[in-house]
């Protein structure tokens, strides 16, 4: 990923805490086929002497598990917030219209060599702390053993799991930081009016990271 400085992130943590708030990755492997591509929900597991790794699980008929047995690289991307960028927003434009459209985005791209866990214990840890995950802040959360158990079993019989070590993680955030600050606030500001959920959104990103006010 092409990560000028001031758009590159460094703290794993902050990267961990994208993909937990994002866990949606796109899986991305090779093989004789060629690439694939599949989106697959997935968890960060950290261990004690701080190696981690990502679990998931694929659909038994889905061939990319088979093609990862074979050819184990993958590449997993996580997206969190975007949205377009309008010139309009900037200040500079009214000063001398040297200006264009962009696009801010939040991106994690971990790479690392993947496993297949066809085991039951597995399967069963990683569905159970998915669904925590996902549904630990509902009023009423839904858990795994709320369904019949020879439900689940045959349900598990269904999928194969993965984990993939991480050997090497990313981030890149770009949130108009090379901007100076009147145009970062005029994109906060433009951001946070607009139609679409994903423009405030974007914006209480910026404003919580860079601590810039909309105006």
């Amino acid at each position: 990923m092409y990560q000028p400085p001031h758009f590159r992130i460094e703290d794993r943590a902050e990267m961990f805490a994208l993909i937990r708030a994002h866990p949606l990755g796109m899986l991305v492997s090779g093989g004789e086929a060629g690439l694939m591509a599949n989106p697959i929900p997935f968890l960060v597991q950290e261990r004690p002497d701080g190696s981690a790794s990502l679990r998931a699980h694929l659909a038994r008929p889905n061939p990319q598990w088979r093609a990862l047995a074979e050819a184990p690289e993958a590449l997993v991307v996580f997206q969190g917030h975007e949205h377009y960028v309008t010139p309009s927003w900037y200040a500079s434009k009214r000063e001398h219209g040297k200006v264009v459209p962009t696009w801010n985005y939040m991106m994690v791209q971990v790479r690392g060599q993947a496993i297949i866990q066809d085991d039951r214990a597995f399967l069963m840890d990683q569905i159970s702390a998915l669904t925590a995950q996902e549904e630990g802040a509902r009023p009423q959360p839904w858990e795994v053993t709320d369904a019949p158990e020879p439900f689940i079993e045959a349900q598990m019989r269904g999928i194969v799991g993965i984990e993939i070590e991480i050997r090497e993680i990313t981030g890149k955030y770009k949130l108009s930081q090379n901007r100076h600050a009147a145009d970062h606030d005029g994109v906060v500001s433009g951001l946070a009016a607009e139609p679409d959920p994903a423009g405030p959104a974007m914006a209480e990103t910026m404003r919580q990271r860079y601590g810039k006010p909309a105006s």
